[in-house]
């Protein structure tokens, strides 16, 4: 199996298993009364299945370009940014003033 298919599918079991553990923290915290939404309700189990796959996908999306994102490779030198290590050097421009013609000056 190439690397990047078994990259991939870590990533989705570790972002499924996130998810399940978000939600059984959702419903066992109450938040926003979700638990007695989940419990009171005949449709509870659909509710809570889809709450997993939703934040399941979700997760599993940030985890996988977390990883794809952690393989690139680190370099020493300045690329792009800022270029914080290179000495700025003031430059004078001058500037001509002209008065317009024809308008009354405004004053402050």
């Amino acid at each position: 199996m190439p690397k990047l298919v078994r990259l991939y599918i870590q990533s989705i079991a570790i972002g499924f298993g996130l998810a399940c553990g978000f939600v059984v923290a959702l419903v066992a915290l109450d938040v926003a009364g979700l638990r007695g939404l989940i419990l009171g309700s005949e449709m509870g189990a659909v509710a809570a299945a889809m709450m997993i796959v939703f934040n399941g996908i979700i997760f599993a999306g940030a985890q996988f370009a977390y990883a794809v994102m952690g393989m690139a490779e680190r370099s020493d030198t300045l690329r792009g940014g800022r270029r914080q290590g290179r000495a700025l050097v003031p430059v004078r421009v001058p500037v001509v003033a002209k008065a317009r013609v024809g308008q009354p000056r405004s004053r402050r």
